[in-house]
């Protein structure tokens, strides 16, 4: 089977044609850099992609936030459920936990910027 597919690993958004085979990248072609190809794999196998949200503080203030790395895919919607329903009490810190292993995944939510009361 062949995949289609743009790449999101950097600017350069190639044109990635990829044969799969048992789930399975097999070749890719049409990348410019080993990003591309790594992208590629990935996306076959097991899909993965950063979440980026706020999380509202005791303050009313939102507070940015976003996973510590990339979580699966189709848990996607459990950790922003997860996000969604934590309050912060601030003042926090940029790198502070603000949510720990986000949906059974293993995958702290960070907070992005230093906010104060």
């Amino acid at each position: 089977m062949t995949r289609n597919m743009i790449c999101i690993g950097c600017p350069m958004g190639c044109e990635l044609t990829v044969e799969v085979e048992d789930g399975k990248a097999v070749s890719v072609t049409g990348n410019t850099c080993g990003i591309g190809k790594k992208y590629a794999e990935t996306e076959v196998s097991a899909p993965t992609r950063m979440v980026t949200s706020t999380v509202m503080s005791d303050a009313g203030k939102p507070v940015p936030v976003k996973t510590r790395t990339a979580v699966p895919k189709e848990k996607i919607f459990d950790v922003v459920r997860i996000i969604k329903s934590t309050t912060l009490k601030l003042p926090v810190r940029i790198g502070d936990v603000a949510v720990s292993d986000a949906a059974g995944t293993g995958i702290d939510v960070i907070v992005t910027k230093d906010t104060a009361i």
